[in-house]
């Protein structure tokens, strides 16, 4: 399936072409806004967005791509992102298909899609009596997203549970590393740093009481509701949590709650938050994080990093 507008190069033009011929079972969107695709709703529109539901495909996808010279990007739920005004300039790939199943494997592992909902992969491990990923529960992000960002919550993360991850390198070879390759650290990974596509991974979880791992589950997410600006477009936490301190207690002493550009604001349930009031922009998000970080640093002393994707 092919839709939408005039794209923004004859590179994209020809990948398009080339894709088209091969008869692969892709959906691709011309012009498409990223801002439906992100949960902070900003970002121009990408050249081209391609879902793809097999690594057969993708492969294929991939080498189409490098030889048209066209730059690509693959995204998860956009839950950790701020992409540009300006938009993505190239394609953006979106994992379906086969990157969403989930199977449970005679040694106990959990098997999943980089694709998968770290919500649903949560629920199936409550299905099966499984304990670990409570803690994950409530996070917006899929499997591939949380791996490369070792996401992570109320002090436990991915690394506690992963054993293993499947990846596909830009020139399409396929790569398993175990959890101690990873170099999995706090919202970091090793994929941070190479040219590869998290295809899978691998869970031991813990065999445990289903009314237990329930009731686990549901104090996560009541606290998330509680303490979190779910009611507006967000991107989770702004910066990470720098050593000894909260982002969001340092925000809030300095007086910055409430704090606006345009339609950006940091939140006033969560100073770690920066919410879209709904008609936010990129440049509105990014003014907003210097400000706070010029600010804190200047009260504080302390650096606060980012730990939103700005694209």
């Amino acid at each position: 399936m092919i839709s939408g507008g005039i794209m923004g190069s004859s590179e994209c033009e020809s990948a398009v072409g080339a894709l088209t011929d091969l008869n692969l079972s892709l959906s691709i969107l011309k012009n498409e806004p990223m801002s439906k695709h992100t949960s902070f709703k900003i970002g121009g529109a990408a050249d081209i967005f391609i879902t793809v539901n097999s690594k057969a495909d993708l492969a294929a996808v991939i080498e189409v791509l490098n030889g048209f010279e066209v730059p690509f990007l693959v995204v998860g739920n956009g839950s950790n992102l701020l992409v540009s005004d300006d938009g993505i300039p190239g394609a953006v790939i979106k994992l379906d298909g086969e990157f969403k199943t989930i199977t449970l494997e005679n040694d106990g592992t959990i098997e999943c899609g980089a694709g998968t909902a770290l919500s649903r992969l949560c629920k199936f491990a409550l299905q099966e009596s499984l304990s670990g990923l409570e803690f994950a529960y409530g996070i917006p992000g899929t499997v591939g997203g949380a791996v490369f960002m070792n996401a992570g919550a109320y002090g436990e993360e991915m690394k506690g549970v992963i054993v293993s991850a499947e990846s596909m390198t830009y020139s399409g070879e396929i790569i398993r590393r175990t959890a101690d390759e990873m170099a999995l650290s706090y919202r970091s990974s090793l994929y941070r740093g190479v040219d590869e596509i998290i295809l899978s991974a691998k869970f031991r979880l813990e065999v445990g009481d289903k009314i237990h791992i329930k009731e686990r589950m549901d104090g996560y997410l009541s606290r998330r509701k509680e303490k979190q600006p779910l009611n507006y477009p967000n991107a989770g936490s702004i910066f990470k949590r720098p050593v000894g301190n909260f982002a969001g207690t340092l925000i809030q002493n300095c007086g910055l709650k409430g704090a606006k550009v345009g339609g950006a604001m940091v939140s006033t349930k969560h100073a770690g938050f920066i919410v879209n009031q709904g008609d936010a922009t990129c440049d509105d998000v990014v003014s907003l994080i210097d400000h706070i970080k010029e600010t804190v640093m200047k009260k504080t002393g302390v650096a606060l990093e980012c730990e939103v994707i700005i694209i």
